[in-house]
């Protein structure tokens, strides 16, 4: 049975990922009651049917975190919506952020009629998804090395019935040049390593087209990343922040 000082420390941050409530920190004096905690909220959250914890955070070569289920269906695929698309997911097996979505539709919305965009590290589609439901570009081609998310991908564009997107499973320095085309926009949403991709992603864009890189830094060091890809004409929009005074931002840059 909760406390109310059980129920008042319960975290009130966390994500929903379709029908999964996702908890990346979780009380240690609520740790024995974790299953009394997650049927509280199956209660109190409307459309939610599965509650989990990170067991171990974003990991590994696809940055995918171990979930826990605390109470619910015992599964970890769902169905996401947003942006007026559907994506299936199960978040332990392929990265997804449902909190970049505002972000995803900003792009979108940037893309002009007939652009041929490439989507680096491109998971289970959101960003080519929202941008063929969203703008008027021609082509998408999107790029992903984790098989499952590839396999989740694949799945989506029939899922939404689109028919502008092509995806491509591999490490981008093996596929692009294959692929040997040049794109409008190049899309780079891995703020851990994306600046070690940024040289091929120039070699493959074309004149006048823009990059929009994402990268993790902290607001004090805004004016210094600026000040670094001067040359590109940098425009800098924050784009989430994951702690106190760190930030996810893009980086729109013109060749």
């Amino acid at each position: 049975m909760l406390s109310k000082k059980d129920i008042k420390k319960i975290p009130r941050s966390y994500e929903v990922v379709g029908d999964i409530l996702i908890f990346s920190d979780f009380p240690r004096e609520l740790k024995k009651k974790e299953k009394e905690v997650g049927n509280y909220l199956l209660k109190q959250i409307k459309n939610v049917k599965v509650i989990t914890k990170k067991s171990k955070n974003y990991s590994g070569k696809y940055r995918t975190p171990k979930l826990k289920i605390l109470a619910g269906e015992k599964r970890k695929e769902t169905i996401h919506k947003e942006n007026g698309v559907l994506i299936k997911i199960n978040p332990e097996k392929a990265y997804f952020s449902s909190r970049s979505s505002s972000e995803r539709i900003r792009i979108s919305k940037l893309i002009k009629k007939g652009e041929e965009v490439l989507v680096m590290f491109s998971g289970v589609a959101p960003f080519p998804l929202a941008i063929s439901k969203h703008s008027n570009a021609k082509e998408i081609y999107g790029i992903e090395i984790n098989k499952k998310a590839h396999k989740y991908a694949l799945e989506n564009i029939r899922l939404n019935k689109l028919n502008n997107i092509k995806l491509f499973k591999g490490n981008v320095k093996r596929i692009l040049p294959k692929i040997n085309k040049k794109f409008d926009r190049i899309i780079m949403p891995l703020p851990k390593d994306s600046e070690n991709y940024l040289d091929l992603a120039l070699k493959y864009l074309k004149k006048n087209g823009k990059i929009h890189i994402y990268l993790f830094t902290h607001e004090n060091d805004f004016k210094k990343l600026k000040e670094k890809y001067k040359k590109y004409k940098p425009k800098l929009t924050k784009a989430g922040s994951p702690s106190p005074g760190k930030f996810r931002v893009c980086l729109e840059l013109k060749a």
